[in-house]
């Protein structure tokens, strides 16, 4: 069972939320934050596997309340997924940077939210290399240090593992382009996350646009 904790400022949102996720066979609803802190504090207390995380909130938003998740050892396994208005939202990239699993924007359909909640649930992030690379591309279009260290400790294999992660290419299709077996690309793709430090795959792509692999509109 996947527990969800709902953190947005608007009851009605949550609501309309908890419904859609209550509906489920595979999860729950554990808990209801109006604000950042609230939102920290119950995923501490309700013991949440993942947030979905509003970016405006009062007292703290969705940006500081998943940077103190992402800094929380006794928190490490709590995914966050990150609501937005618009998918141009600058924000994002800020949530991203701070430790979320990805985005989601409000008028998602329905069946779409449940499958983004059991994939970044499962340990996957909620990337594709449409709107989520587009962003992240456009906002580090200025580079700047990567908090988690680069990536000059990687093998040529692992570097090339990771400029195919940063196109938003998923362990399957990594491993057709390789010629490598998916097992293998998905051992390729953990080793790199724990050289460099990262939760997920999100983290993955900020420092290959960071360090200069990947540009802004190229490969």
């Amino acid at each position: 069972m996947i527990r969800v904790l709902l953190a947005d400022d608007q009851r009605l949102v949550r609501a309309a939320f908890a419904m859609l996720i209550e509906s489920a066979d595979d999860m729950e609803v554990v808990g209801e934050a109006g604000t950042g802190l609230e939102a920290v504090a119950l995923a501490r207390s309700e013991r949440a596997d993942l947030i979905v995380m509003d970016i405006r909130m009062p007292e703290l938003d969705g940006i500081g309340a998943t940077r103190l998740v992402a800094a929380d050892e006794d928190l490490a396994g709590v995914k966050v997924l990150v609501l937005t208005t618009f998918d141009t939202d600058d924000h994002v990239v800020e949530a991203l940077r701070a430790g979320a699993s990805g985005f989601l924007v409000k008028d998602i359909k329905p069946a779409d939210l449940l499958t983004a909640i059991r994939t970044v649930a499962a340990g996957d992030s909620l990337l594709s290399p449409g709107p989520t690379a587009l962003l992240i591309a456009r906002a580090l279009s200025a580079p700047q240090a990567p908090g988690t260290g680069g990536p000059e400790g990687l093998s040529d294999r692992e570097r090339e593992v990771l400029v195919h992660v940063a196109r938003g290419l998923n362990n399957s299709e990594i491993a057709e382009v390789l010629g490598l077996s998916p097992l293998t690309a998905k051992t390729h793709v953990s080793r790199i996350m724990g050289k460099l430090g990262v939760r997920d795959r999100v983290q993955l792509v900020i420092i290959a646009y960071e360090s200069g692999m990947v540009s802004p509109g190229g490969a």
